[in-house]
This record gives C-alpha cells, structure tokens and sequence, in this order.
C-alpha cells in the first residue's frame, strides 16, 4: 500500500487509525517517522514519503515520534493472511527466530539461502531480516526500559542485544532518547488508568485495529480452556506459555481501545515472543474493516455482521497443542474434550507455580507425549491411532505446524494421517496454521447456521456458495457460529 502516494496521503490527513501498521509516514523535514493516525498536524504531501516497515523508515534514517509511538502499532495484516515465505519469514522474525538463530536459521526454516530471503524482505518491506529484527529489539527494549525496573544491562541482553554499547547505540538513533531518559519520562508520566506494577509482572497494551468483538474470541478460548492450563478469572483469559527459554503465565483481558496484558516470564528475555503468541492468538493484527465488508457483500451474512461486526478468529499459542486438542474433540462434546485434555496435562505436562491463580501445568509438548501408551487413553481404538501417529510425526518433525509452515503442505501432511478427515485438517489450519480462508463445511454449527439463514447446506453447495467470502472463509464460519447459543459465543460472567 505504501506505493500508493495518493492513498496514503489521504489517509494521514484524516489520521485513519486503520491503516496504522499498513504503512508509515516519514517526514523528510523533520527526519521522523509516524503512524497514519498520528495526532500532530499533518506535513505537506511533499514532505512525506512511505515506508512499507519502521525498520525500513529506521534504515533510511528517520527516528520514531514521541507523540504517537509508531513502533507500537498493530502488525500489518497481511503476514498473518498470508503463507508466502515473505509472510512466513516475517512471523519468525516477530517470534525472535533471527535474534535465537540468525538469518541462516531463519532461512534454513524457510527453504531458502540468506540471499534469497534477504532480497525477498528488502523488496517488500524495504528492510532486510537483520534491519527488522533490529527494530523489533528496540521496541522490545523500550517496553522493558519503561515497564519494569530491570537494571539497563539486564534489558539489553533480555530485548536481544549483543552488547551494552549496541542497545544504548539503537535506543538513542530510534527514540532519540536514552535508554534512561525514556524510564525517566516513563516514570514521570501521569499514572492514571494504568494498572499498579507487580513485581516480576509486565503489565502491556495489546493495540488492535476497531471493532473488535470479544465474544466469540474470549468465550471460544475460555469455553474450550484446559484446567490447569487455561481459566478464566477476574475478568481475563489466563494461561501458560512453553516459550524459548523458559516459560510464562499471561493474563488477557479486554478493554475498549486495547487488551490489557500481564506478563510474568521466568526469562525476560522471551517477552518478544510471548506478545507475538499472544497477538497471534487473539488475531490483533486482522484488519476487520476489510473482512467485514467483503462479507457484509452477501446479503444472507450482513445481518450477522452489522449486529456484531469485528469479530476475530480465536486461535493458539501453540500450533502442536492445538493439533493434539483437535484430535481429542473429534465428535465427542466440549466437555469431554477438556476432561481428556486435562488428563494429558495432568499426566504428562510440566508443573508450574502460579501466585495468581489456578494454573499448574504447561500443554506437553510431542516428544513428552510420545512414549504415550495407547491403552491409557479412554477413548475408541481408531481414535487413539490417530493421536498417538499424529504425536509421532510432531514428535519427531516429520509433520511441522508453526509461523513458518506452508499452509497447503502442512494441510497434505495432515491429510495422510490416520483418521484425519476434512473437518479437523481445517479446524487446525484456521486456529492453529492461521490460514483466514480455512472453512468447515461438514461442521453441525455451521450447516444448521447456513440452513437458518437459507444458504446451502449440504458440504458442496455450500463450499461453492462460501466461494464469495474469500479470502476470509474462517471469519465466515465465525459468524455462523453466532447464530447459535453455544458458550463459545459469550464473555463469561
């Protein structure tokens, strides 16, 4: 979008809020850069020029507005509606992958030389994968500078820095702040509003582009929650996360113009991390206007979107865990599914301790669950074929679900599993995979929901009706599932 001058100068004389994160403005007078939505007066056209990245306006010289913090905007849409290797390259880069192994491991994770992915992200997003994660290090730093009261080198090396020399050396050419003048203006700004610090806890603002519709995102989430690994509690959505060097408990909740985030980490240097899991999970970076209003383009679903508009899809922080959940709620209720999972965790999972609340465990990984003995599990002889054959390829990377995964392959991975029909493939590339356009067709709620409304409801018809609502199928069954009265449509009380 930033090649579209015209577009985008529009855009940031009526400071849209939507496009923040699509685009950013570099202003060549005063060397800064800024969000559409920025709230200064907006330079002359022929002041600003576009940048696809902050990391590519940091390359070409421009430091961040103090007003309207531009390096905190939602993520662009595209790489979470995507499956191309620049999409997948930039949610590895977003998960930390370049700062844990390096452009050759990004690469190696994606199938391509150094050059090849450096020569993709440059011509995209105008910055190479070293130059992106440079930027993300500098957020991530700036949110421990101002959050937490973690001593200067300890925030350098937890955002990623390889020194303490290159951590002051990016702070000051980003921000055009020291590291300790930014806590001084942290600590010194009106504390209103803001939720009161707890040891060892971050407390965060999750940005989202407006609507969102919490209900079926939180309700779906806490509906299917694992005990010990998932609750709901004081008005958040809580759970563990297996991260890179340790592990953590979040705590979302969901407020009008963001969702609050508590943080505790037992290694800060995985806050990176953690916040991508989280925003991947929840869907912050969709761009409902858009999903919405191609939708809203059949007159059979505009209904159900203009009562509830902006509703996201809910999906994972973790890709294997979905897989072996989805496996466990093959026809059987919501209930059972959770009382199977929670034996799994019990038996297999890593204990945690959590001050806060009630969660124990982390999800087991694969290889945890690969020694699983068949005749443990109380469920039918095919089904637990397809569990344990489906840990076995997790296991052992034979199958790979992740933010670099190929969308198509890993759907053709699944498919030659044991007792993999259409309906869980596609329940895993919508939640767990993130493809927005993965629908389910065969599901009860969505043929009861598409007879209600007087679409087709046999599978075929269907599917070549759904063909309209491309590429955002997943949204579609979103609001189909609304249609009915199932707990995964409501906010706890």
């Amino acid at each position: 979008m930033h090649t579209d001058t015209e577009r985008c100068v529009r855009a940031v004389r009526s400071k849209d809020a939507r496009f923040d994160g699509w685009f950013f403005t570099a202003v060549l007078t005063t060397r800064i850069y800024c969000r559409p939505s920025c709230p200064v007066v907006p330079p002359k056209a022929e002041n600003m020029t576009f940048y696809p990245s902050a990391a590519a306006c940091q390359q070409a010289g421009f430091r961040a507005c103090k007003r309207c913090r531009p390096d905190t905007s939602p993520g662009s849409p595209e790489w979470n509606a995507r499956a191309d290797a620049v999409a997948r390259a930039m949610r590895l880069i977003q998960d930390g992958v370049v700062d844990r192994e390096g452009v050759p491991g990004l690469a190696s994770r994606l199938g391509y030389s150094t050059r090849q992915i450096e020569r993709q992200l440059l011509a995209e997003v105008g910055a190479g994968p070293l130059a992106l994660a440079r930027a993300q290090r500098a957020q991530t730093a700036r949110l421990l500078v101002e959050t937490t009261a973690l001593p200067m080198a300890e925030v350098a090396f937890a955002a990623g820095f390889s020194s303490i020399r290159t951590f002051n050396d990016t702070v000051r050419e980003v921000f055009a702040l020291s590291p300790s003048e930014l806590r001084t203006r942290a600590v010194s700004a009106p504390r209103a509003g803001r939720p009161p610090t707890i040891p060892g806890v971050l407390a965060l603002r999750l940005p989202y582009r407006a609507p969102l519709n919490p209900d079926n995102l939180f309700g779906h989430l806490v509906a299917t929650a694992v005990p010990g690994v998932e609750e709901w509690r004081d008005g958040a959505y809580r759970r563990t996360l297996a991260l890179a060097h340790g592990h953590g408990i979040v705590s979302l909740a969901p407020r009008p113009d963001h969702v609050a985030c508590r943080l505790s980490l037992t290694d800060p240097r995985d806050l990176t991390l953690a916040i991508s899991l989280c925003r991947r999970m929840l869907d912050l970076d969709a761009d409902p206007v858009a999903v919405d209003d191609q939708l809203r383009a059949d007159p059979l679903l505009a209904p159900l979107v203009d009562k509830a508009p902006g509703r996201r899809v809910p999906r994972t922080a973790d890709a294997a865990e979905f897989a072996v959940r989805a496996v466990l709620g093959q026809q059987i209720s919501t209930a059972a599914a959770r009382t199977h999972a929670a034996r799994l965790v019990t038996a297999h999972g890593i204990p945690v301790e959590d001050p806060e609340g009630g969660l124990t465990h982390l999800f087991p990984a694969p290889q945890a669950l690969a020694g699983l003995d068949p005749d443990s599990l109380a469920f039918p002889k095919a089904r637990r074929t397809t569990l344990t054959t489906l840990i076995a390829a997790l296991a052992d990377g034979t199958l790979r679900l992740g933010a670099d995964s190929d969308w198509d392959e890993a759907r053709a991975r699944l498919g030659e599993l044991p007792g993999l029909g259409p309906w869980t493939v596609e329940s895993i590339a919508m939640r767990a995979l993130g493809d927005p356009d993965a629908f389910l067709p065969t599901d009860l709620g969505v043929r009861r929901a598409a007879a209600g409304l007087g679409l087709p409801s046999t599978p075929a018809a269907l599917t070549a009706r759904a063909a309209a609502w491309r590429p955002w199928r997943a949204y579609a069954v979103q609001y189909l599932w609304a249609t009915g009265d199932h707990p995964i449509n409501h906010l706890p009380v």
